[in-house]
């Protein structure tokens, strides 16, 4: 399965906010629409990194410092350590990127380094488990002689 094939599934809207924004709005994007990574982009929308509540999480308890006004800059995920995907990547080499990095989003960028979606590590496993139930179901119809010869 390929990434762009989760993407059809879940759409691919992708949410997003400016380099030059505060933690504070951040934590509220996120929380609005129930997710917990945004896409850091500066005026022209290219991909400047990457913020999730993992990396406010950490940056907080490091420095003691107040979200109010911590910057993006200074908790993202910069864009030279980011790790992307291509709409033709497969699904577990997603899998695999993830668990072996510790994070649980991936952009899906153009052959322009535009942003053309996000996955999660939930998107894949949900993905993954529609296509066994799939399989399984075929399976079964064939052991039970459902299909006509």
């Amino acid at each position: 399965m390929k990434a762009e094939k989760i993407l059809e599934s879940k759409g691919k809207e992708v949410f997003a906010i400016h380099v030059d924004a505060i933690v504070s709005d951040a934590l509220q994007e996120m929380s609005a629409r129930n997710v917990g990574a945004l896409i850091v982009l500066d005026g022209q929308r290219n991909v400047r990194g990457i913020v999730s509540e993992r990396d406010v999480m950490r940056s907080c308890y490091r420095s003691q410092a107040n979200v109010k006004g911590l910057a993006i800059q200074d908790v993202m995920t910069p864009r030279e350590k980011l790790i992307v995907a291509r709409a033709e990547d497969d699904v577990n080499d997603l899998m695999a990127a993830m668990t072996q990095n510790h994070i649980r989003h991936i952009p899906v960028v153009d052959e322009k380094d535009k942003v053309v979606g996000m996955i999660s590590i939930g998107d894949i496993i949900k993905a993954l488990l529609k296509d066994k139930d799939y399989q399984i179901r075929h399976l079964k119809d064939y052991i039970e002689s459902k299909y006509p010869l």
